[in-house]
């Protein structure tokens, strides 16, 4: 089986949307039946649960909680739903989550590729959703975020297929996210090497971490994540003298206080002589959301270029898991 590319993973998104779509079956649960929803994964595979809780936390009755970890949390039980995804099937983590789920009586949906966990769920009768092979994990945020969108809001009674429709078609004409992912590589192209932090509010939180996630693997660069206004408490008193940073800005605007301490540490840093990209947002859309996914994933591609990073390779994450299997 050939590896796509990650450009053509980014030139084709609107290609994810159309399979979660296409292939989405109805689950048939509610919210009333669970007392909390987990959801366990790892990497690429996990963070769009981050988001998808995110994106629906003013809406849930119940609490949300995502977790990367080898165990589901002690509260978890008959009343749970646990939703367990893994691109490969074969996360050693998430197998261990799928097994203790199964042990406390959650009720399970799974969503993979293909592995043990995919066999697990057809053994098991569990719902399972499809991603496509030949992807690599990380970027096939489009295929995970948009079945978690349509789990969580059949769960809530809402019909999240013409939201879904509206991205595909904005994603075949993906100029806007290009246009983003453009200027913020024209502002950081010649200090691409140095560290980039992303300062959020709450919305864009888990959007901030995946962005620095892409710049890990893909252009092997340190990135750090900041939410305002927690980091207003602390963080910003290391901003005495000029950082070797590149600073992201994503601020929703959904709350006046948030966007003067926005406000703030723009002026503060900007001062100092530090490089910043305000991205211009309005709100927390799902359109919003994916197209600072789209612009910034751009960004990671070409800054492993300027840096003559192979993007496609993870070979420390490859090291590792042998390690590990030679251990167990």
């Amino acid at each position: 089986m050939s590896v796509i590319t990650h450009e053509r993973s980014l030139e084709n998104f609107q290609e994810q949307f159309e399979y979660a779509i296409n292939h989405y079956t109805q689950h048939g649960k509610n919210i009333n039946q669970y007392q909390n929803i987990i959801i366990g994964g790892l990497g690429g595979s996990g963070i769009g649960g981050r988001i998808a809780r995110s994106y629906f936390i003013n809406e849930m009755p119940v609490p949300v909680e995502v977790f990367s970890d080898y165990h589901v949390p002690g509260y978890s039980g008959e009343k749970t739903l646990a939703i367990l995804c893994s691109y490969s099937g074969n996360t050693e983590e998430t197998l261990t989550m799928f097994g203790e789920a199964q042990e406390r009586g959650c009720d399970i949906i799974v969503m993979a590729a293909g592995g043990t966990l995919t066999e697990l769920a057809k053994k098991h009768e569990l719902p399972l959703y499809t991603i496509a092979l030949g992807y690599q994990p990380r970027m096939t945020l489009g295929f995970a975020l948009s079945n978690l969108i349509l789990i969580l809001g059949e769960l809530l009674g809402k019909d999240m297929k013409s939201e879904l429709l509206a991205l595909q078609a904005e994603f075949k004409n993906h100029t806007a996210a290009l246009t983003r992912a453009k200027e913020m590589h024209d502002c950081f192209k010649d200090q691409i090497a140095n560290s980039f932090v992303i300062v959020t509010d709450a919305a864009y939180e888990a959007v901030g971490i995946r962005i620095c996630q892409q710049i890990q693997e893909n252009a092997k660069g340190e990135a750090f994540v900041s939410v305002l206004p927690e980091a207003n408490h602390n963080m910003i008193e290391s901003y005495y003298q000029k950082r070797a940073h590149n600073f992201i800005f994503l601020n929703s605007g959904n709350n006046d206080r948030v966007s003067a301490r926005f406000e703030f540490l723009h002026k503060l840093l900007s001062d100092k002589g530090n490089r910043i990209y305000q991205y211009p947002l309005n709100g927390s859309s799902l359109s919003s959301l994916f197209e600072v996914i789209h612009a910034t994933d751009w960004l990671s591609i070409w800054a492993s270029d300027d840096k003559k990073e192979n993007n496609m390779e993870v070979g420390i994450i490859m090291d590792l898991k042998g390690y590990l299997a030679a251990k167990s």
